[in-house]
């Protein structure tokens, strides 16, 4: 299966820098959909130390990532880049599947899952 989920040069090196700084070296860096938002879905990104039967991995700048089988679809050709500004650093995330995104730019849905929307 191709990569579902591009994570750039970028985004790994703080990755890998948030890695070290939390003692995560070996770690796998999750990607995940979940639940919440104005819009119904949210995006979240967490260090795990094992990997499960329902997730695929895939290896991108020596860095390995997961992703469920689940949220496969609902992720497919998304970006994680990371960007700095006047105001500081953070993760932008580009997913080409989401039709609708809330003002706070955390949250969203696709054609084919809406998710729960909750208040923001």
């Amino acid at each position: 299966m191709e990569q579902v989920v591009e994570i750039t040069e970028a985004a790994v090196f703080h990755v890998k820098e948030m890695m070290s700084h939390n003692e995560e070296e070996g770690s796998f860096l999750r990607v995940a959909v979940n639940g919440g938002g104005c819009s119904g879905l949210t995006y979240g990104m967490g260090f795990e130390s094992e990997k499960s039967e329902d997730d695929l991995l895939f290896i991108q700048h020596d860095l390995q990532i997961l992703v469920s089988k689940e949220d496969a679809g609902i992720l497919e050709g998304t970006q994680v880049d990371y960007k700095e500004s006047l105001m500081g650093g953070g993760f932008t995330i580009n997913n080409p599947n989401a039709i609708a995104s809330c003002g706070c730019g955390t949250s969203f849905r696709t054609a084919k899952k809406a998710g729960t929307p909750a208040d923001c």
